[in-house]
């Protein structure tokens, strides 16, 4: 059972992120107010109407809480199993891996032949990220090892998708794969939803089990070893849970950084600094800030739309840097 450390906490999240997901539903080019959410609610709406709620900004918005709740647990996560405050979703491989097999499909032509062929690949990339990330690191490793094979992953996708790009002899090739590993919701649709939630709900079931062996894992390795918690067994649930939210994530709205890393930081001394309870409380964080990021993506934009993974960047990036001078500070 997940306990909040503050009162109050898990409702204010809620309903931020309740208020956030509605934002993302009535905020857009063509303006939609309480009068038409009632119209479509009641089955009075007209068609225009209707095609903008349902099939344009709903499952946008469902994919960006989806989107966003993965990125928060999975950095939560992460950052309690590696005792590691740097750490984050793209830190294994999954991300990359995930890019790479989307990038493929386009490079391939197959994502034209069919729409979800992109996020298949990306999925797909996903899986066999972690087939390989098992490999290399063992069955009896450190977490540091774990690290290192990322690292290695990720290096060695992010060559390919370079090479991919390189090799790219069509421009407009290139500037879609270029656009898409920018990270965006626009353009989806409820077979994104349906194609991607099994695996986010799956991964998620995995991560949110893992919250006792992480406060276990608090007090050391030898500790939580003594305690019962067999930690290779926890480290395969936890890559693997990565490896089927975080590859979905990315195979359907690209890579979208930064979200992982930021909201755990910012949430965590709400809950005392119990890794059991920041694991919902990031995941609704998360959540709630991809909604918002993609709320004032469609605000900001005039001509072209800006980029969701550009936004989220920007707004991580700097708190990258104050997190770093932070830490050194604490070593100092």
């Amino acid at each position: 059972m997940i306990k909040m450390a503050r009162p109050g906490l898990f409702s204010i999240l809620f309903i931020s992120t309740l208020l956030a997901f509605l934002g993302s539903v009535v905020v857009g080019s063509s303006y939609v107010g309480g009068r038409e959410l009632l119209t479509v609610l009641s089955g009075t709406a007209d068609q225009t109407t209707r095609l903008i709620l349902l099939e344009i900004r709903l499952p946008r918005a469902l994919l960006g809480l989806m989107i966003g709740m993965t990125l928060g647990l999975g950095g939560a996560v992460l950052q309690g199993f590696l005792r590691n405050p740097l750490a984050e979703p793209g830190l294994i491989g999954v991300t990359s891996a995930a890019s790479l097999g989307a990038v493929l499909t386009i490079y391939s032509g197959l994502s034209a032949l069919f729409a979800l062929a992109l996020p298949i690949g990306g999925i797909t990339g996903a899986l066999l990220a972690v087939l390989l990330i098992q490999l290399l690191a063992g069955n009896n490793s450190s977490t540091l090892r774990l690290i290192l094979a990322g690292v290695a992953v990720t290096s060695f996708a992010s060559a390919l998708t370079s090479l991919v790009l390189n090799l790219a002899s069509n421009p407009f090739i290139a500037l879609e794969i270029m656009f898409w590993l920018m990270g965006s919701l626009a353009d989806r649709s409820f077979e994104h939803v349906w194609l991607s939630a099994p695996f986010m709900l799956l991964g998620w079931c995995l991560l949110l089990l893992q919250g006792k062996a992480l406060d276990a894992l608090t007090l050391g390795e030898e500790a939580a070893q003594s305690l019962g918690f067999n930690l290779n067994h926890i480290r395969t649930y936890i890559v693997i849970g990565i490896a089927l939210s975080v590859g979905a994530a990315t195979a359907v709205a690209g890579a979208i950084g930064f979200i992982g890393l930021v909201v755990p930081h910012l949430l965590r001394r709400w809950v005392a600094h119990k890794p059991s309870s920041l694991l919902l409380a990031s995941g609704l964080g998360g959540a709630c800030l991809t909604l918002l990021a993609d709320i004032a993506v469609r605000i900001l934009s005039t001509g072209t739309e800006l980029k969701l993974g550009v936004v989220t960047a920007l707004i991580g990036a700097p708190f990258f840097l104050l997190l770093i001078m932070k830490t050194q500070k604490e070593l100092q």
